[in-house]
């Protein structure tokens, strides 16, 4: 998915939240801001939104002094989904169909999202997102896929939802390799967090060797191109993955809940909607 001139100040924004977070000066956060615009003035407008904001967190990283800057906020988003995680499976347990609802959950647990800025109620959004239509809805060409399919690469979104996650890969026949950033990048999960989230007991976990958000293929590892290549499906999860993946053909899906308004518009859902769309 291309860069549109909207995204240019939530790259700022973005860029301001993360300083704060951190307790930067006014100084270290003037300098950020400084620094994000002279990479917005320069960027190629065939940059992808992932690839931009990769090059303004690390110079977040770079001008605090803090290597993971939301590292408390992964941490204290993996404890409150756990949490949840005895009553989302009494959900399971007690579903007609175990497979949508594991579906519908991962997608809620889409919600847990720094990059949007905005403020959710985690279980509100579970009641949501049970109830509410698919503005896309690829479930049958996903059941499909999944009959036929040996293994699953599942590329991982924010800490937190990691444990959305693990519910539906708990309902999947099929072996998963749960592919996590090689490095922070905002509240996405890296192989601690998932780890912390249980994954690990039900999936393969494997990193993709980049610290960018989203999967920017050729900024991945040999090691984790090798598994995309040969991967027979490919469960990516949120706006970023869609960004980085919206044209890598049919046997990627995407699950997520659109909350930027530029991303609704290029699938264009409303804001809110909840998508389940092959590639």
């Amino acid at each position: 998915m291309k860069t549109y001139l909207d995204c240019y100040p939530c790259f700022l924004r973005q860029s301001l939240d993360a300083t704060r977070t951190c307790g930067a000066s006014e100084k270290q956060q003037r300098t950020v801001l400084d620094r994000v615009l002279d990479v917005l003035q320069d960027t190629e407008s065939s940059s992808t939104p992932p690839e931009i904001g990769a090059r303004v967190h690390r110079i977040v990283r770079q001008e605090v002094g803090n290597g993971d800057p939301y590292r408390v906020v992964k941490e204290a988003s993996t404890r409150q989904a756990l949490a949840s995680y005895p009553r989302m499976k009494s959900l399971l347990a007690e579903a007609g169909d175990p497979f949508e609802t594991s579906l519908r959950l991962s997608i809620a647990g889409n919600i847990i999202d720094v990059g949007p800025a905005q403020e959710y109620d985690l279980w509100s959004t579970v009641e949501r997102v049970l109830a509410q239509p698919f503005a896309v809805d690829d479930r049958v060409a996903l059941r499909s896929a999944l009959s036929g399919a040996g293994q699953v690469l599942y590329l991982a979104d924010n800490a937190g939802e990691t444990v959305f996650d693990r519910m539906l890969i708990e309902t999947l026949d099929v072996p998963v390799i749960y592919a996590v950033k090689g490095g922070p990048i905002l509240n996405d999960a890296t192989r601690e967090d998932a780890i912390a989230a249980g994954v690990d007991q039900e999936a393969e976990i494997v990193s993709t060797g980049s610290d960018a958000p989203g999967t920017i293929l050729d900024r991945c590892s040999e090691e984790f191109r090798r598994l995309y290549d040969q991967a027979d499906l490919v469960l990516a999860k949120g706006q970023a993955n869609y960004e980085t993946l919206s044209e890598e053909g049919p046997r990627v899906f995407f699950l997520l809940q659109t909350k930027c308004p530029v991303i609704a518009r290029d699938l264009g859902v409303p804001v809110g909607s909840i998508v389940l769309k092959q590639g």
